[in-house]
This record gives structure tokens, C-alpha cells and sequence, in this order.
């Protein structure tokens, strides 16, 4: 079952004359959008969309309810094939990746999860090594040690033998994305992982991501419906609306209120956050 990388010294290098400085910096995109659209019945939920998504950073979509974020994060994680267009996974058409390939590099996790009835915290985290030996295949030692670091990596090695769920939301969300972590993939997909969490559990879960991100070299792309969670955890974000990409940059350029007007229909204020320096939005 599944739920389908750093950023030098005083002294400057002389480099090939073929090899920039930004090529060093940046690594290949992760995905490559070349007019992807998804429509159903004629009407488009996605306009035709040409981007990239970069490796190595954490990637907030936001925008309001209906605006495609999660049709384009299901078409990212092949839940759903595109109407139009073409997307690429590390330069290879996603059609051109077997099931089992693309599953040991990228891990999704839906907005809604399945029920996991009677499972354990470290039964579910196993299931993350599915595409790794299959549903009769052996789960070896790598197989443990890889849940193993998985649930120590998100804190739940004390939830191990507790059933998933008795676990409190923010648990559960850890546990979840344990399994993803067990999957060994390179690329996170995740679908509003923090719409059913207080404030706190929301930083506990976000945070986590990032820590994630930044220490196993992950591509991250996460559908969130707060924009200041966004500006203050991700790396980037890019904003839809009504399947339109309209803003993209890093929180610094979208965290302003003629972009924040663009991407919401209201007039919107910025401020410096007292406690952590990072930008907030408030509606005027």
C-alpha cells in the first residue's frame, strides 16, 4: 500500500568555461510542466501550466478552495493522468516510469488518509517499504532498519506500539509521514497536511517537513490553505486561482499586499512577526 537535495570559500574557484556558478547552485528541476491542463466534462479545473518545480526546496501551493491545488499535486503524484501537456520527473515523461520506479522516488500523501482500523504505529510506517519488496516479497533487515530511522527521524518511536488511532492528530500526521520517510523517496507530496490541526500541531507538523527536507536532501511540494504557514516554511510558493497560475517567488515577493490582493479579491496588510521575524498577512 503506498500513499503514492546545499545551497563556498573566500577565495573563487576557477571554473570550466562550460560550468557556471548557478549551475552549481541549482540543481535540475524535480518536475518539468510543459501546458499540463486536467479537465472534466469540458470544464477545466487546470488552465494549460508551464513550470518547474526545483529539487532540494520545499514548495507551497496555496491559493483559494477550487483553485486546482490539488488536482495539480494528483497529477504530479500520477493519481491522475493530465488532460494535455506533459510532465517530466527528473527529465522522463511520467508515463515513461513503472509503478514500483516512481514509487521509490516519490511518496504522496492525500488530504483525506486512509482508515488504518487496528493497525499499529510501526505496522503503518512498514507499509512505506511496499515498493521496496512487495506484497509477498521478504522484509529484511533493511527493510527494519529503514522504519526504524523513519519513526526516530519524526519522534514516534514512543507511538510505535500504540494503534494509529488512538494517536492525537498531530501524531498521526507524524506517523504518516513516517511512512513516508520509510518509502526512501526523494520527492514529498503532501495534501494539506495540517487542515485538520490546531496552530500548534500545524508548526510541529510543518516544521518537521522542513527539517526533513533540509537533512535528507528531499523535493517537497505541499498544498496549504494558510499563506503564512507558507511564507514561513517554505522556500518558494506559487499561487493559483481558478486553475491559473498568477503569482510565483520566494515569501519575500508574494508577502506583499498588491500580490496577496492578486491572489485572495481583498485588500491585505504585511507585517514583521514580533516573535520570528518572519512576514504575516492579516486582512484589512
Amino acid at each position: 500500500m503506498t500513499i503514492q537535495h546545499a545551497q563556498t570559500s573566500e577565495r573563487t574557484l576557477a571554473l570550466p568555461t562550460d560550468v557556471t556558478q548557478a549551475s552549481l547552485e541549482a540543481p535540475a528541476p524535480l518536475f518539468q510542466l510543459d501546458q499540463v491542463g486536467f479537465a472534466v466534462a469540458g470544464r477545466a479545473l487546470l488552465e494549460p501550466l508551464t513550470l518547474s518545480f526545483p529539487a532540494r526546496s520545499v514548495v507551497g501551493l496555496i491559493g483559494h478552495n477550487g483553485s486546482g491545488k490539488s488536482t495539480l499535486l494528483k497529477l504530479l503524484s500520477r493519481q491522475q493522468p493530465s488532460s494535455s501537456g506533459t510532465i517530466r520527473f527528473e527529465g522522463r515523461a511520467l508515463r515513461a516510469w513503472s509503478d514500483r520506479d516512481y514509487a521509490r522516488k516519490v511518496a504522496y500523501l492525500p488530504q483525506q488518509t486512509p482508515p488504518a482500523a487496528g493497525m499499529l504505529v510501526k505496522e503503518l510506517v512498514a507499509l512505506g517499504r511496499y515498493p521496496w519488496h512487495g506484497a509477498l516479497g521478504r522484509f529484511g533487515d533493511i527493510d527494519r532498519e529503514k522504519v526504524a530511522n523513519a519513526m526516530a527521524l519524526t519522534h514516534i518511536e514512543p507511538f510505535a506500539d500504540r494503534l494509529v488511532d488512538t494517536l492525537s492528530g498531530g501524531e498521526r500526521q507524524r506517523a504518516w509521514i513516517a511512512m513516508l520517510v520509510a518509502q526512501d523517496a526523494e520527492c514529498l507530496l503532501l495534501d494539506e497536511p495540517t487542515s485538520a490541526l490546531d496552530i500548534a500541531h500545524q508548526i510541529e507538523v510543518l516544521s518537521l517537513v522542513r527539517q526533513l527536507a533540509r537533512e535528507r536532501n528531499l523535493g517537497v511540494v505541499v498544498v496549504l490553505h494558510d499563506v503564512n504557514m507558507a511564507a514561513r516554511f517554505c522556500d518558494e510558493i506559487i499561487a493559483l486561482h481558478s486553475g491559473k497560475l498568477i503569482a510565483r517567488g520566494t515569501p519575500d515577493k508574494i508577502m506583499t499586499p498588491a500580490e496577496l490582493e492578486t491572489i485572495y479579491g481583498i485588500p491585505m496588510g504585511v507585517m514583521p512577526s514580533p516573535d520570528h521575524g518572519h512576514l504575516i498577512s492579516f486582512a484589512r
